[in-house]
């Protein structure tokens, strides 16, 4: 198992909390609790009252709903390093969506007293937690730009290009391995895993990629960057 990190030395390298004192910090972490799921197990549904947010420490988490007829959209995946749940916290309202572990996860729940409580003594608390929650506005936005102005195979290697680090890249080839399921990742991108399936046999047959399981070669990057 990994380590399990001190709450205060956790909240004090992540940006959120870049600009708060160390007391101010140790003041959030008398009431933050430390939460490990197994893969697969739920953190929270749809409904339930939410009573503060979580930052992952490791591990990912899947935000998703699920459709009347029993389809599952992905809204988001949440790693190491990243929080989620403020804007829920600040409206007082259930979760609209549900929380699952993709795999073993280390999590910190930050309670809405602790928040709220620190805003009051430091108004600059609030506006970091404003410049997290606007940055993830500008995410989903650009999302809805992408399911409606790009075609399925656009976002697929958007997906490989920008939102993952290609790893030993040498001239004009590279290689990356997918961090989730390729069915979370079709969802993800608003694709059925059939379509995205198919995208990845075409852009192989193109001779473009290798699939090797969750292992994806590069074989040519400039004509997958100019692929349309």
């Amino acid at each position: 198992m990994k380590p399990e990190p001190k709450a205060s030395a956790f909240l004090a390298n992540l940006p959120l909390f870049k600009e708060i004192s160390p007391e101010q910090i140790e003041r959030v972490a008398e009431s933050t609790r430390t939460l490990h799921l197994a893969r697969g197990e739920m953190l929270f549904q749809r409904g339930d009252p939410c009573e503060g947010f979580h930052l992952v420490a490791y591990g990912q988490i899947k935000l998703a709903l699920t459709s009347p007829q029993g389809a599952e959209k992905v809204v988001e995946v949440i790693g190491p390093a990243m929080s989620f749940g403020e804007a829920v916290m600040f409206l007082e309202k259930p979760y609209p969506v549900y929380a699952q572990a993709l795999s073993d996860s280390l999590l910190l729940h930050i309670s809405k007293t602790a928040v709220f409580a620190e805003i009051e003594r430091n108004p600059r608390f609030s506006l970091q937690l404003l410049g997290g929650l606007s940055r993830r506005l500008h995410g989903l936005v650009g999302d809805v730009e992408a399911y409606s102005l790009r075609s399925g195979a656009q976002r697929v290697i958007g997906y490989l290009l920008r939102d993952l680090h290609v790893l030993e890249a040498q001239g004009n080839r590279g290689e990356v391995t997918l961090p989730i399921g390729k069915g979370v990742i079709a969802s993800r991108l608003n694709l059925t895993p059939q379509h995205f399936s198919r995208i990845l046999h075409e852009l192989t047959a193109r001779g473009l990629i290798a699939v090797e399981g969750r292992k994806v070669i590069i074989t040519d990057l400039d004509r997958l960057r100019t692929y349309d």
